[in-house]
């Protein structure tokens, strides 16, 4: 009996191709999307629950009394290790490290690279597994270096390369080689060794190698180091949180030790945590996406197969007449309705192979393949379809097989019609949903070219930058200050500036800032950035009062700086102009160092517009020797001439370093990588929602047309147009999304602006998106009703009232 269920089915199925492609492949696109979407739900989840004892595994954060004092991201350099000497029975094991960047060569190869300084214990703590070398000692050698699989491949084309060399650059200018004594194996994704954008690391040195870097280590009052510890089993976090405290009291300086509470985090929810909790966010809300498309995808499905589901009463009258049980009758359309589903699951898993590079593209993310899911994600597939197929088919079964073997077989469908309000109500939740889906992609995409508009207070037009080698001496600064002057000569460039920050929000140091006379207490944390007199005229920053640094540097001016204009008025001064020629304090550990102001430049966004912008001091690198960056403000024209021009002159004047630059918007582009990503991704959905409510459409306007064919007939007999016909329906339905546009309207006002309160500068939310929204809705959709009434329209009358 069940194999008949089946086989008629499959002839019900293949007899009404075009419905079954449209049916199948709308619930297939949403299964896809769905299953795409948990997969990189279930990724992000999964990030560092691989790490050995990874429910022990910690990393320290801070807090600072002042946000603007230091980042929560990176704690007090010696606070691990003192930690694991002094609380043994709390602490089973930490791992520091200082994320770097320097430049890496081998023969004619020479790239700047990520890397990690740190402890030996990375390995062994972690688990991470060497494809070669010994992980007990490979990073015990002070001239030896562990580096990942990729970066083998990269400098040799080869991984058995334990015992080979690389040469690297510190940052006093020197070079050294180092052997090759371990190579890690692919990592999955952590928050280790890839803790974020900035710090994705790929070679990895022990402390031991200090002799070469000259980091100072093991320092209370360094508060710009990465800590994690490994707890020992069954101890609680709050007790080692008290134990940080005390040893902050009792090593650190009175300043670092009021102001600063460190805490830990789990590793395995920090990648939710991490930034304000910005990949959480992005989680929520593409779950909430993609469950709501499978909803859309589901609704349509069980409309379409509802509203076919009638054109079969004559068949069920037919069945019953010839002896076939009701309960037959039931099995055969929930057979039908489970095959469909099972096919569009199926389907689904095509177009997820097909689509899992492009999402990965998309989202930033490797997307996992099918045989890294768990095994339960079968059962979880095989009761969507049972449910889904159920679904849609138990009503039609229901109603249909209950229906008198005359009535059936006259066509008469009362039954059904006593629920087509029940129907379009559905409609109208997804159109909703589709509004919504929509509006949100809209106001998404004009937050994010507010990002990177011309609103930043500085001029990110026509800048490159590149980062140099390290010389970080006053020979160092002089000999980078000299090859600045012979690039600014170039035709093809209007400006240079040489600098240790970009406006990205990495500044290097925070520090108490007060006005001479006031006390310690009365500080305010400001970024320190720098710089040098270029910057401004660079980065085109206005100057409100004085100037940016003298257009010589002198040594009597070494304690001149340029503050913005929060700073100036955080430090209490009313007119930029009365900051000039003002002394203040710059504390830094247990020294106070004083400056004069020498210019207010305007305020500028130099981080991320999720925060207020925050009080900034300039120091000039002459003074301070430690730099990174060239930015180039090249002349508009022909970019990549005005590149090849910079480059040849660059390979000219440093030929040991790479030229490898990047535009202003490339480093905008890091700060918003989330935000892009759920950019790209609402488009996707804002698409598939209203592919699939107008399937939804389809699959209520052909019940309807159905049910009125002999309705139809009659009013051309009579008389009525075309255009009358098509308007009758155009009024039925156009109402459904009208009142789907009146209540998804007010709802995508409260979720977006929810959404943009997490951004302290934001833009105001105009009628536009919504609409445009929904008249792209409703053109759309009448633009498929209009199709489809157009051929019943058209069709004879004669044929219509004949059946009767």
């Amino acid at each position: 009996m069940l194999k008949s269920y089946f086989k008629i089915a499959w002839r019900n199925l293949w007899k009404n191709k075009a419905f079954s492609i449209i049916n199948i492949f709308g619930l297939s696109v949403g299964i896809a999307f769905t299953l795409l979407i948990g997969a990189y739900v279930w990724g992000e989840l999964r990030i560092n629950h691989e790490l050995k004892n990874a429910d022990d595994q910690y990393i320290i954060l801070s807090k600072w009394r002042d946000a603007n004092q230091g980042a929560d991201i990176a704690s007090v350099d010696a606070l691990p290790k003192a930690l694991k000497a002094n609380y043994p029975n709390l602490v089973a094991n930490y791992y520091s490290f200082n994320g770097i960047t320097s430049i890496v060569s081998k023969g004619e190869k020479s790239f700047r690279e990520s890397m990690q300084f740190g402890d030996s214990t990375l390995l062994h703590m972690y688990g991470f597994k060497l494809l070669q070398g010994d992980a007990t000692t490979a990073l015990n050698g002070p001239l030896s270096v562990v580096i990942t699989e990729r970066m083998a491949l990269k400098y040799f084309g080869k991984t058995d390369v334990v015992g080979q060399a690389l040469n690297f650059q510190n940052f006093n200018g020197n070079k050294h080689d180092f052997a090759i004594t371990g190579v890690l194996q692919q990592l999955p994704k952590n928050s280790v060794t890839n803790l974020n954008e900035s710090n994705n690391s790929d070679f990895f040195f022990g402390q031991s190698s200090n002799t070469f870097w000259n980091f100072t280590v093991n320092n209370w009052n360094n508060p710009q180091w990465v800590n994690y510890i490994e707890l020992q089993k069954g101890v609680d976090p709050k007790a080692v949180e008290r134990a940080m405290q005390e040893l902050l009291v009792k090593n650190a300086i009175p300043q670092v030790a009021k102001d600063l509470t460190p805490y830990l985090v789990s590793l395995k929810d920090y990648n939710l945590a991490a930034e304000g909790g910005v990949v959480k966010k992005m989680i929520i809300t593409l779950s909430a996406i993609a469950l709501f498309i499978l909803l859309m995808a589901v609704i349509n499905f069980v409309n379409i197969c509802i509203g076919r589901s009638s054109g079969r009463m004559k068949e069920m009258g037919v069945r019953k007449v010839l002896g076939g049980l009701r309960k037959q009758l039931i099995w055969q359309f929930l057979v039908e309705s489970v095959l469909m589903v099972l096919f569009a699951t199926l389907f689904a898993i095509i177009i997820y192979l097909l689509a899992r590079p492009y999402f990965s593209s998309v989202l930033g993310r490797e997307i996992a393949g099918l045989f890294a899911f768990p095994i339960y994600v079968i059962p979880v597939l095989l009761a969507f379809v049972l449910l889904v197929g159920g679904l849609a088919g138990i009503y039609p079964a229901l109603v249909l097989s209950a229906l008198r073997s005359v009535d059936a077989i006259k066509g008469k469908l009362t039954a059904v019609k006593e629920r087509v309000f029940f129907r379009k109500a559905l409609v109208a939740f997804q159109f909703t949903t589709a509004a919504v889906v929509f509006i949100g992609a809209i106001i998404v995409s004009k937050q994010i070219s507010l990002f990177f508009g011309n609103n930043l207070g500085y001029s990110k037009d026509y800048i490159v930058y590149s980062q140099l080698p390290r010389d970080w001496s006053t020979a160092g600064v002089n000999k980078m200050e000299a090859i600045r002057e012979q690039m600014a000569q170039l035709p093809q460039v209007s400006s240079v500036s040489l600098s240790f920050e970009i406006p990205d929000g990495a500044n290097g140091v925070n520090s108490p800032v007060y006005r001479q006379g006031s006390t310690l207490a009365q500080a305010v944390a400001a970024q320190i950035l720098m710089d040098d007199n270029h910057y401004a005229e660079t980065y085109n920053i206005p100057l409100k009062a004085g100037s940016f640094f003298k257009p010589v540097y002198k040594a009597a001016d070494s304690t001149l700086v340029a503050i913005n204009e929060t700073q100036s008025k955080a430090l209490g001064f009313s007119r930029p102009d009365d900051a000039i020629g003002q002394k203040i304090i710059i504390q830094q550990g247990n020294i106070a160092i004083p400056y004069t102001i020498g210019g207010v430049t305007a305020d500028f966004h130099f981080g991320s517009l999720h925060e207020r912008i925050k009080p900034v001091i300039f120091v000039t690198v002459n003074y301070y020797t430690a730099y990174r960056y060239f930015s180039f403000k090249l002349k508009a024209g022909d970019m990549q001439q005005n590149l090849s021009a910079v480059q040849k002159k660059w390979a000219e004047l440093i030929p040991n370093a790479p030229f490898e630059y990047h535009f202003m918007d490339d480093a905008l582009t890091k700060l918003y990588t989330t935000e892009l990503q759920l950019k790209k991704a609402a488009y996707i959905a804002a698409v598939l929602a209203v592919i699939i409510v107008l399937l939804g459409v389809l699959g209520l306007i052909s019940l309807s047309i159905q049910k009125r064919t002999k309705e139809i007939g009659i009013r051309k007999v009579l008389g009525s147009s075309v255009t009358g016909i098509t308007g009758l329906f155009l009024k039925d339905f156009l109402g459904v999304v009208i009142i789907a546009g009146l209540i998804a309207c007010p709802l995508a006002y409260v979720i977006m602006q929810k959404w943009l309160n997490d951004y302290v500068y934001r833009i105001d939310m105009s009628l536009s998106p919504f609409v445009l929204s929904i008249l792209v809705l409703t053109a759309v959709t009448a633009v498929l009703i209009v199709l489809q009434t157009i051929k019943a329209a058209f069709a004879n009358p004669v044929k219509s009232l004949r059946s009767e």
